[in-house]
């Protein structure tokens, strides 16, 4: 693992890239309202995935100052153009770094994360070959669903019926190969045992299916 810095068009942006020689493809991660790379969910998540061989970056979406003022306000967490113009900007910079330009891009978005992810993969279809949203609010991408390319994958806790509800209604308007997978007795933040290793499993199947780098 090493720290980097995500660099945008307005700001810089501090992240966790872990990878290793062979890697089948790359991981960006979008976090949810009110968090930021630490996110033991997420980090979790990203161990499971390097151990499957993929590497992962783990950013803010926000700066010190916007988080500062978001979790007074919690103005910023759900400004889903803000989050997706910085997510786009990193999956550039990805493009731009000489030892990862040539690996597939993955985006693996929770919460509100999710919307920013599927809007970047709307707007970079020839970057971002597969989308993972953790109980994601994919109904936020609004009309950008309708031009999302990459194969979807739509990670619900059985026991979230509104956030169920609100990726089944996203989900109809997706035109991408989609597949919505419901964890039995996992809420929202899949806190109960055994259910983020599910979810750790799902995505690292759906990665790593779509993600494979074409022969030459």
């Amino acid at each position: 693992m090493q720290e980097v810095i995500v660099q945008t068009p307005t700001v810089g942006l501090p992240g966790e890239l872990t990878f290793s020689d062979g890697a089948k493809g790359l991981v960006l991660f979008a976090h949810g309202s009110g968090s930021s790379r630490f996110s033991p969910r997420n980090q979790f998540v990203a161990k499971a995935l390097n151990a499957r061989g993929l590497a992962t970056l783990l950013f803010d979406l926000l700066t010190k100052e916007e988080s500062a003022i978001d979790e007074q306000t919690a103005e910023y967490r759900f400004d889903i153009e803000l989050l997706a113009e910085r997510l786009i900007a990193a999956v550039d910079w990805v493009n731009r770094q000489s030892q990862l330009k040539a690996l597939p891009i993955g985006l693996f978005g929770a919460s509100t994360g999710a919307a920013a992810a599927l809007i970047a993969a709307a707007r970079r279809p020839d970057l971002v070959k597969a989308v993972v949203s953790r109980g994601g609010r994919p109904d936020l991408a609004g009309e950008a669903l309708a031009h999302v390319h990459a194969p979807t994958l739509l990670i619900v806790g059985g026991a979230d019926p509104v956030v169920l509800e609100l990726n089944r209604e996203a989900a109809r308007r997706l035109k991408a190969p989609w597949r919505l997978e419901i964890v039995e007795g996992a809420s929202h933040l899949f806190e109960e045992p055994g259910k983020l290793e599910q979810v750790a499993q799902l995505a690292g199947d759906w990665f790593c299916r779509y993600l494979a780098i074409p022969s030459a």
